[in-house]
């Protein structure tokens, strides 16, 4: 968007930022809600963001949200991660509640959009220990009673926020064509026979193995059509990568910052480091970068909200694999300008590398990306 922001994006992306510096400025403060960088969520200070009528930035207003649109749903994930707010429970919701509004029933969407609206955080289960890029290989499976009710069976893995949240959107195979069979369901939280375990990452705490045993669903859990659960998700990756995106342009956006921060100051030789040739060019290089992909992203969104029926399946990849792979790039970068110094957890630069180097894997690898993109021209 650059300056393409409307008073109110303008407005609201520098109240982001504001309440970002007030409460996440120093190191001090992001260590006591991230216990040191481990945990990427704080369910208090995300209660706040809801109090503030942030969480429902593009949801719409009869479900308490504020109407607003993909671009700026963007902003708030581009600005809350470039000031290391720890609202990590936001991706996954936003990118799950737009499931909700646009397949759910009445009753769930005012359920659970209203709830989102409040600081409930969602998840969605979908990868499987044998099924990650091919979704078609899913064998969790459900079956339906007589009467109606569903029993659901398997494991499901990689789950982001699982631990954290309200309801798990749960794609299961309800029949044996690989991508016909296979349907959403509503799984709320504390449903018996469901057990969450969590898995250790680089970044703590932030994703889950997901064990389903004999779980037990009434027939009206089904979010859209059983058997339409392929389709469903497949409208819906446009949204889902753009947001991916725009929380790491974010973060590179971060990690830029606080180099050329620490380039300016840093003396060798009698002068700033940030000075000499070989790293002055490699800071033209990552703005000039940057700057591109924070035009591609907003382009993209604006795009999302101006044709909402309309696929952007090789604009939003593009954006993915664009802004995730460029975020890896400037923390390795910054790393590597700021010398050992950016090694220590004294500085914030490993923390932005961790958090930097998964992104090309999760919602599609950078390697799904070029083969969507690829695809997108007949090849």
């Amino acid at each position: 968007m650059g300056s393409r922001l409307t008073e109110e994006q303008a407005a609201f992306a520098a109240a982001v930022r504001d309440f970002a510096k007030r409460e996440c400025g120093t190191r001090e403060q992001r260590d006591a809600l991230t216990d040191r960088g481990r945990e990427a969520h704080h369910p208090e200070l995300y209660r706040r963001l809801a109090d503030l009528g942030w969480l429902g930035v593009c949801l719409p207003e009869e479900y308490g949200g504020s109407g607003g649109g993909t671009a700026d749903a963007c902003l708030f994930l581009e600005e809350t991660s470039y000031g290391m707010v720890p609202c990590g429970g936001f991706i996954t919701t936003v990118i799950t509640a737009k499931a909700y509004e646009r397949f759910g029933s009445e009753r769930q969407r005012r359920e659970v959009l209203s709830g989102v609206v409040r600081g409930d955080v969602l998840a969605v289960a979908m990868s499987e220990p044998g099924a990650g890029s091919d979704v078609g290989a899913l064998r969790c499976r459900a079956r339906q009673e007589r009467g109606g009710a569903w029993v659901i069976d398997g494991q499901k893995t990689w789950i982001s926020n699982a631990h954290c949240a309200k309801s798990i959107l749960l794609v299961a195979r309800t029949g044996e064509d690989k991508h016909g069979g296979l349907t959403m369901f509503h799984l709320p939280a504390g449903t018996p026979g469901v057990e969450i375990r969590g898995i250790e990452t680089m970044r703590g705490r932030e994703v889950n193995d997901v064990y389903l045993a004999d779980v037990r669903l009434p027939a009206d859990s089904v979010v859209g059509e059983v058997d339409g659960g392929w389709k469903q998700l497949m409208a819906g990756l446009d949204h889902e990568r753009l947001f991916l995106a725009a929380n790491m342009l974010g973060l590179a956006r971060r990690a830029f910052d606080d180099a050329v921060a620490y380039v300016r100051e840093r003396e060798q030789f009698g002068r700033p480091v940030g000075t000499f040739q070989a790293l002055r060019h490699r800071v033209a290089d990552l703005a000039t970068e940057i700057e591109c992909t924070r035009l591609l992203v907003r382009e993209v969104a604006l795009d999302c909200d101006a044709y909402p029926e309309k696929l952007f399946s090789r604009e939003a990849s593009m954006a993915k694999l664009k802004a995730t792979e460029l975020a890896k790039r400037v923390t390795l970068e910054g790393m590597q300008m700021m010398g050992g110094y950016g090694y220590t957890t004294e500085f914030d630069m490993e923390r932005h590398l961790r958090a930097a180097v998964v992104s090309t894997v999760y919602g599609g690898t950078s390697e799904i990306q070029r083969d969507v993109i690829g695809k997108t021209y007949g090849l």
